[in-house]
């Protein structure tokens, strides 16, 4: 590849004993109704020479983070943690607070909620999430975004509202890439690279490929649009392991995001598959 992989700033665990995952519906995500764990996970990562990564939040639970921060004071792989509070609880900057100072505390580094999932494209826009978002960047944190492509004029225009607050948009802003179209995509995603306190994970690309049947390729133009967006010090690696293995194993989505990249030089891609994310997440 021409760039060793350090971090990955991606991946999830669960434990289907401690809570359900109750988005896993439906035959196509059977596979993933099981429990993957870091003992899963460490073996696969260090293999591509990973040594540091980022846990991101799975459901919205405000137990689940609790539980990250304690498994990252544990576990010498996990270097930070995205979690989950309630960004519109009229507590929310305390919520915050206590959560710097449960053990593993200190690992906290952004905050997600899935936004992908809300039926106003506006979620974003709302007073009480706005509210929460400043809570968010007071506290020294990052926001990830998780949102389908016609969330994102929202994601813009809440970017450009708090230039004080470092948004990262996980999974490219999930583009339609099985159907193979780029527009409104782009032009959304273009939008929102413009504003300097954004970033973006190259992440998430093979999920929405067809999991059956894709190619570097078919993720290329997906890739580069981004890259030419956000430019490599603006873009990061994560595996999206392990709702990747739906179509692809670590390895394969490690050798894909080599292959989209390959035409960088290596300080370039050391930004992409090391620097960014240490410095978004101060790893």
């Amino acid at each position: 590849m021409g760039a060793a992989v350090t971090v990955d700033a991606h991946h999830h665990v669960w434990d289907l004993s401690v809570r359900d995952q109750d988005w896993i519906t439906g035959p196509a995500l059977q596979p993933l109704r099981r429990n993957f764990t870091m003992a899963d996970l460490a073996p696969e990562a260090r293999a591509a020479g990973v040594d540091r990564t980022v846990l991101v939040q799975t459901v919205t639970v405000a137990e689940e983070t609790p539980e990250f921060l304690a498994l990252a004071q544990d576990d010498d792989l996990v270097a930070g943690v995205v979690g989950w509070t309630d960004l519109t609880a009229p507590d929310v900057k305390d919520a915050l607070a206590r959560l710097g100072e449960l053990p593993g505390g200190p690992y906290l580094r952004g905050i997600r909620h899935q936004v992908q999932g809300e039926p106003d494209p506006e979620w974003l826009l709302r007073p009480d999430v706005r509210r929460g978002l400043e809570a968010v960047a007071a506290a020294g944190l990052v926001y990830d975004l998780v949102v389908l492509p016609h969330q994102l004029p929202a994601c813009v225009r809440v970017a450009a509202d708090l230039p004080q607050l470092t948004f990262v948009l996980d999974h490219l802003g999930k583009p339609p890439i099985a159907s193979g179209d780029l527009e409104p995509w782009a032009s959304r995603v273009r939008l929102l690279a413009a504003l300097p306190n954004t970033v973006c994970k190259l992440s998430g690309m093979v999920t929405e490929a067809d999991h059956r049947d894709w190619s570097p390729a078919d993720l290329r133009p997906y890739a580069d649009t981004v890259l030419d967006a956000f430019g490599p010090d603006r873009l990061m690696f994560g595996s999206d392991w392990p709702v990747c293995t739906q179509a692809a194993t670590y390895a394969e989505v490690v050798d894909t995001a080599g292959a989209v990249t390959r035409d960088l030089g290596d300080s370039e891609r050391a930004q992409i598959f090391e620097n960014t994310a240490a410095r978004v997440y101060r790893l």
